[in-house]
């Protein structure tokens, strides 16, 4: 495995990969973004319409609904 930087803009939610590094990348590669200043953002505010925070938001009412027991969860 080799690591290949590069700055990039994001337009429209798509990274373009520079012309010199394309015939490289013709794989699966593994992406790690990392970004000079996220902002005061948090990762929920950023991601808003997200079904998590949806769900957060307006739970969903089950009346037989029983959480499992901590002996449960960790059950194989």
């Amino acid at each position: 495995m080799y690591a290949v930087e590069f700055k990039a803009k994001i337009e429209n939610g798509i990274i373009a990969i520079p012309r010199r590094l394309k015939a490289m990348l013709t794989d699966t590669v593994k992406v790690i973004v990392l970004k000079d200043d996220f902002g005061k953002k948090t990762i929920r505010e950023t991601s808003r319409g997200d079904a998590i925070d949806r769900l957060l938001a307006t739970p969903l009412s089950m009346p037989d609904f029983k959480p499992l027991s901590r002996k449960e969860i960790y059950e194989r």
